[in-house]
């Protein structure tokens, strides 16, 4: 007790504002369930596993820990099994998520010597128990985050909070004992900011909730804000605060204030209820959707290390299936497992690695390939449980995502994301992280060189190049090779529907296209229309082809499956792609300028011919009508982002798609966008060129952050080289690049089940072990049968000569 004494001044009470870890160590994926349980620092509020708390106290001196243990309850053999009678999750006749339950015990640790002091004991100094409470009442970081990222969107200033009405009807709200007015409710109420009256909240499609008073009485009185009763704490950012008008949850910046008009103190308010987001993560990541979701065969489990499943945090199946790819290629396994141990990451990491990407990584990788947390769990204690009933719990990999989100609007909430899009900024991240460190940069072995060439009619060619970490290929549903079974079946289904039938699952037949053609389309030759040469002096047709300028060390294909239809409606193509476990693709390597091959002149500033004007690229302008977009919307879109690319026409259509001049003709004298000269300003003010600023804003449709995140992503841009250029020299082969032989085996694929990428299912299949493993969130077992012909993304790894 004296050792104790004399590290109190170590010891600190936890603000409403700190973020408070008490659920995962922040260097492992222990747990309080795991064996040692999980130690809380009481000067940091970082927690640890038994194994690594050592290593925090080396690094920082904090000696004081509280220490919490969860040991699973026994169940009663003859507890009943209660069959539901509503249609809902952890309520009385709702469903039973089946989660053991655990007790928690509690001790103060002193390290290094792990003393041991129980908690909670009248015989702690103040401080201690003040600071224990509150790190116990307090909610827990892990949780915040998950609630936080579960709001689809971010909440909003209502535009009713700071000019609120509030009567002076003398009206005093007692700290506990709450009812509604209108009947016996005693939770889900809510108080009425304008005249403090406590009412139910709505009643649910199950008849639970409220009796839908507060609701009616808005409209009756027209009053717009109400506060959850039970969800107001000293964090008055964690309210609940729903505006009536505005139909959705809100901040109230002066919720502090409004509430004292009704005499209530915040600061003494403990939470006692769910806030409506809490409650609807609560519902959507306990339901086991596997129980109404039928496979149709038994997988045959696998443990230990590499099989190691990543389980769901609601809709997290893009990050999973991706992120399952990835740790199974060498160059990322070596990086953060086989070469830096989690202790050399932590010592690196900042004060709170629990925001730092590196130690996120090796945590996962030590997560993924260590087999630590890939061992079978019996149910209830049953050893007599036959394998193919065995289960693991997997990981949440609820830090790494919180980290790999952090600068990305959309990865960070719980909504259902693109694999692709999610690969990309993952690699981009890890790219920037290790700028400088090329030798170590796992990205590296992605990134490979694409190289367009330009012939215009007067012999004379141009090169374009650049970097990509895919290869995005469109199908060419032209070259199906099952024609006639699918005019059967056009056929069949037709019959069918005249006899007012469908066609069974067994029966349907879908398009078939080889990989070799959706391959041959990439390098096909193509024309490209109103093509200024300045050869020629004059708009004429160019003949456009791509090649790779180096073969990466893992080859990304992408399938464009996903286009849009008429009316902006996202579809998916139901067509099979037949994929051959080695392809080789050396007949798509681009080789430069050649010695029998002139350049196109460049346009000498100065000679008094006028500079060309800007005009839409064709292909760009092609491919964005071929999703349903308008035309000339689709031409405005490739002007003003000088002809960069598809992406960032699309981004910029969707932006300006409102616009009051977007069905305007084009003017005629429009060369390039024109650039807010401050938003210039902004970005050389970051340190980039001038010229390079102007080019990355008319990328980006003139959005500076869209520009400076189009810089990073493009750091071989020069600022000289406009799409519309048409004398850019011989592509520069770029030694830091990796490349080899064009023969690659196919490593894994992530398939998607579902109609468009923001809804549906992420699986990935490995070829592991000289086995295909299917990798489904937490289950991970042989697969059977691996869909090779439906993937989204498949990775190929090259073939050494």
């Amino acid at each position: 007790m004296e050792l104790l004494r004399s590290n109190l001044p170590r010891v600190r009470i936890p603000e409403p504002t700190n973020r408070i870890f008490k659920h995962e160590c922040c260097i492992s994926f222990d747990t309080p369930k795991s064996e040692g349980g999980l130690f809380v620092d009481m000067n940091t509020f970082l927690a640890f596993g038994r194994d690594y708390v050592g290593w925090n106290y080396e690094k920082t001196g904090n000696p004081v820990y509280l220490h919490i243990k969860q040991t699973k309850k026994t169940i009663a053999e003859d507890r009943p099994s209660k069959r539901p009678t509503l249609l809902a999750i952890g309520i009385d006749g709702g469903f039973d998520n089946s989660d053991p339950q655990y007790e928690e015990s509690y001790e103060i640790v002193i390290l290094p010597d792990y003393i041991a002091l129980p908690f909670p004991s009248v015989e702690l100094p103040e401080k201690v128990r003040l600071a224990v409470d509150a790190t116990l009442m307090a909610e827990a970081a892990e949780r915040k985050e998950q609630v936080a990222s579960w709001t689809a969107d971010k909440k909003l200033v209502s535009k009713y909070a700071m000019d609120l009405q509030q009567l002076d009807n003398g009206v005093v709200v007692p700290p506990m004992g709450w009812k509604c007015a209108k009947c016996d409710k005693t939770e889900n109420l809510w108080l009425n900011l304008t005249d403090g009256s406590i009412l139910c909240g709505r009643r649910n499609w199950d008849g639970t909730g409220g009796n839908d008073h507060a609701i009616d009485h808005y409209k009756e009185a027209g009053y717009p804000l109400a506060v959850k009763l039970g969800t107001i704490t000293a964090d008055l950012e964690g309210a609940d605060v729903f505006s009536y008008p505005e139909d959705e949850s809100i901040l109230d910046p002066l919720l502090g204030q409004h509430l004292a008009h009704f005499g209530i103190d915040f600061s003494s308010l403990q939470k006692t209820e769910m806030t409506t987001a809490e409650r609807e993560l609560d519902q959507n990541i306990n339901y086991d959707w596997n129980r109404i979701q039928e496979t149709g065969q038994d997988v045959e489990p696998l443990f230990g290390p590499g099989y190691t499943g990543l389980v769901n945090l609601g809709n997290s199946c893009y990050l999973a299936a991706t992120m399952q790819v990835v740790f199974s290629m060498r160059p990322f396994c070596s990086r953060y497992y086989v070469e830096q141990s989690l202790k050399a990451a932590f010592s690196v990491a900042p004060a709170d690695p629990t925001v730092d990407l590196n130690m996120q990584l090796t945590k996962l990788a030590h997560g993924l390939l260590s087999g630590k947390y890939s061992v079978p769990v019996l149910e209830d204690d049953d050893k007599s449980s036959a394998p193919s009933s065995l289960k693991q719990e997997g990981i949440r990999p609820r830090m790494f995502k919180s980290v790999i989100a952090a600068s990305h609007p959309e990865f960070s909430t719980m909504r259902q994301q693109d694999a692709l899009e999610f690969f990309l900024h993952f690699i981009d991240q890890v790219d920037r992280m290790n700028i400088g460190n090329p030798n170590i940069d796992p990205s590296r072995s992605f990134k490979f060189g694409i190289e367009e060439r330009l012939q215009c009619p007067s012999g004379k060619v141009a090169y374009n190049g650049r970097k990509d970490y895919i290869l995005s290929l469109n199908i060419p549903l032209e070259r199906v090779v099952n024609k006639r079974e699918l005019a059967d079946f056009q056929k069949l289904k037709a019959e069918r529907a005249a006899e007012g039938k469908d066609v069974s699952t067994d029966e349907i037949v879908r398009p078939r296209v080889p990989l070799k053609d959706c391959l041959d389309c990439f390098s096909a030759p193509e024309e490209v229309h109103d093509f200024y040469s300045t050869a020629l002096k004059a708009r004429t047709t160019a003949i456009k082809t791509a090649g790779l300028t180096s073969f990466p060390e893992y080859l990304v294909l992408h399938m464009r499956k996903f286009v849009m239809e008429e009316g902006w409606v996202p579809k998916k193509l139901d067509v099979y792609v037949d994929v051959p476990d080695i392809i080789d693709i050396r007949n798509m390597r681009s080789n430069g300028l050649q010695p029998r091959e002139e350049l196109l002149p460049e346009t000498a500033a100065g000679d008094g011919e006028e500079s060309p004007k800007l005009l839409a690229d064709e292909v760009i302008v092609a491919q964005l009508v071929s999703m349903g977009f308008n035309y000339l919307h689709c031409q405005k879109a490739a002007i003003n982002t000088s002809n960069c690319g598809v992406e960032e026409a699309m981004n910029w259509l969707l932006a300006h798609m409102n616009d009051p001049d977007i069905d305007s003709p084009i003017s005629q004298d429009v060369q390039t966008p024109h650039i807010d000269r401050s938003k210039i300003d902004t970005l050389v003010s970051f340190g980039f060129e001038e010229e390079l600023a102007c080019r990355a804003l008319k990328a980006s449709g003139g959005n500076v952050e869209q520009a400076a995140e189009w810089i990073f992503s493009n750091p071989s841009a020069s600022a000289a080289s406009d799409m519309d250029v048409t004398t850019s020299s011989g592509a520069a082969v770029d030694t830091l690049l990796p490349d080899g032989g064009g023969r690659y085996r196919l490593l894994g694929l992530v398939s998607h089940i579902g109609t468009s990428t923001h809804c549906g299912h992420y699986v990935a299949h490995i070829l592991k072990d000289g086995r295909w493993v299917i990798f489904n969130d937490e289950k991970v077992g042989i697969s059977k049968n691996p869909p090779l012909d439906m993937g989204y993304l498949y990775f190929f790894e090259r073939l050494e000569s």
